[in-house]
């Protein structure tokens, strides 16, 4: 019982509004049956997402990988767009799982705010559906969380969770991989989403000095700049049904220098060769405007390559072309060869 000299305080008046959260669910429900795929067993709403593995797998293993968009996000508040950084949500967990051959099979997010604005989440969650449906994910569940006094107004946090399957007799482990080998390197589609603490002192400088280029690449600066991670997921499953792919490294925190020593059995290092792949107008941009050396563009950035393929020499040019055929751009970077006392991965 409250008394007139201390007024009721609802849960709305303390900041949290159920009724723009259900709003939300609304919304969203149709963009996630779009993501519907065989195994998913019920729809948004339950405690807990129900899925059942296809049962064309014999002994199945899970694979499961988590990622968030980093300081990416403080873009898309700045300059209010909001409608790719869900598929960058989706490419960073799903990316990773294929890494180990495995195919996605659903997906869950997590968005919390200090305010819930309905226009925006959506537009976020439209994002992951669309990620998802592009990897051929289920996104089957998540939680928005409506958190006041956590987040400063119109920001928000963003994490997701993939789970995926492969053949036990299929998984992807590195360990076969051998001196001769040739990697290969698939384009990315920009900045993807690590990197960005450095993109962002690069925008200021560049900024306070003169000003922004108004395209990078064909495209506005801001687009380019905001650009979602590239999906690998449809090509590199169909490449690795078809080819003998011996590992696959995805390109995120770290670059080329410190992803593609993660797949490398003990002894070895992969020999790029500089200049074997295009540098884009935006990593030139980002070099140049960072005044950094090519090692720290490499170890910072993808610098234009976001997924590597090891498969031997004698499979590399008909895996390319598979590859090719499917819509990526792909280029032979480099060879596997014996480590001795030098470098996991060489660029030269």
């Amino acid at each position: 019982m409250s008394s007139s000299a201390t007024p009721p305080i609802s849960y709305k008046d303390a900041g949290v509004d159920i009724d723009a959260g259900d709003a939300l669910v609304e919304r969203i429900k149709p963009l996630a049956k779009k993501t519907l795929r065989e195994g998913v067993m019920a729809g948004i709403g339950g405690f807990g997402a129900l899925f059942e593995v296809p049962k064309r797998y014999q002994e199945p293993v899970l694979v499961s990988g988590t990622d968030g968009v980093g300081t990416k996000l403080k873009l898309a508040f700045e300059w209010n767009m909001h409608d790719t950084v869900g598929i960058d949500l989706v490419a960073m967990s799903v990316n990773d799982v294929l890494v180990q051959g495995a195919e996605p099979l659903f997906f869950l997010d997590y968005f919390a705010c200090g305010k819930l604005d309905v226009d925006t989440a959506a537009a976020v969650v439209g994002g992951i559906a669309r990620g998802c449906e592009l990897s051929g994910c289920a996104l089957i569940g998540g939680e928005t969380a409506e958190m006041p006094g956590m987040y400063p107004a119109g920001e928000y946090d963003l994490a997701g969770f993939a789970v995926g399957a492969v053949e036990k007799s299929k998984i992807l482990t590195g360990q076969n991989v051998q001196a001769g080998d040739v990697v290969l390197g698939l384009a990315s589609a920009g900045v993807h989403s690590n990197g960005f603490s450095l993109v962002r002192k690069c925008i200021d400088r560049a900024a306070a000095s003169g000003g922004l280029p108004e395209t990078l690449d064909g495209k506005p600066f801001k687009q380019a700049i905001m650009e979602p991670t590239r999906l690998y997921v449809k090509n590199v499953l169909a490449a690795l049904a078809q080819h003998p792919i011996k590992a696959l490294a995805h390109i995120t925190g770290g670059g080329l220098l410190e992803n593609i020593p993660r797949v490398l059995p003990d002894g070895l290092a992969a020999h790029l060769k500089a200049g074997s792949w295009p540098q884009t107008e935006l990593f030139a941009w980002l070099q140049k405007t960072a005044g950094i050396d090519d090692i720290e563009m490499n170890r910072t950035f993808n610098n234009g390559i976001g997924m590597v393929v090891v498969v031997p020499a004698a499979e590399a040019e008909a895996t390319a072309a598979t590859l090719r055929q499917l819509g990526e751009a792909v280029y032979a970077i480099g060879t596997i060869a014996e480590r001795g006392t030098g470098a996991a991965v060489v660029v030269g």
